[in-house]
């Protein structure tokens, strides 16, 4: 005979509520979230970062931190590798990124940061990253590799349209 499960607590009890909640937590997966931002000079070129630990330029920005909210994550990003103090200016993309080689699947932001002015040149304050430059639209494209070249095709559209895109690996969802 198979043994009855034990009674779900209820919020009128909190500690074994959140006891409950807790040990449902623990068991659920975990995403790994990604943040960039689409800068724009004044010229209309878009800023590209280029990582040292993989092929490729990239949009600025990288991994949240545990419990970090995604536009945080941009902000301390830009702010620890270039230096550079970005505003979020609202969302232009979110990207779900199937599982490739040894990596779980992901979620990608990408936020508009809008345009600066007058910063011409940008030194990396960090090995993270070995140049970054402000390049056209077309040039970024050749510059970035794959999904990141979809990806920021569809932020540059989603900056011209007005309204955020959702993507599956760099791709539009029907």
């Amino acid at each position: 005979m198979t043994p009855e499960p034990a009674p779900i607590p209820t919020p009128a009890d909190p500690e074994a509520w959140n006891a409950y909640l807790a040990e449902g937590n623990a068991t659920q997966p975990r995403k790994r979230v990604a943040a960039d931002v689409l800068l724009r000079d004044v010229e209309g070129r878009v800023l590209l970062v280029n990582p040292t630990y993989k092929p490729g330029w990239d949009l600025p920005g990288g991994m949240a931190e545990a419990n970090e909210p995604p536009e945080e994550a941009v902000v301390r990003e830009l702010r620890e590798e270039l230096g550079l103090e970005v505003v979020v200016r609202g969302l232009l993309v979110v990207d779900w990124v199937a599982p490739h080689g040894p990596w779980d699947d992901q979620i990608a932001f990408v936020f508009d940061g809008g345009v600066v002015d007058g910063v011409d040149r940008l030194t990396p304050h960090d090995g993270e990253l070995s140049e970054a430059r402000f390049v056209g639209v077309a040039e970024a494209g050749g510059l970035v590799r794959g999904r990141m070249r979809r990806r920021l095709a569809e932020a540059v559209r989603a900056v011209r349209e007005g309204r955020a895109v959702y993507l599956h690996d760099g791709s539009v969802c029907p």
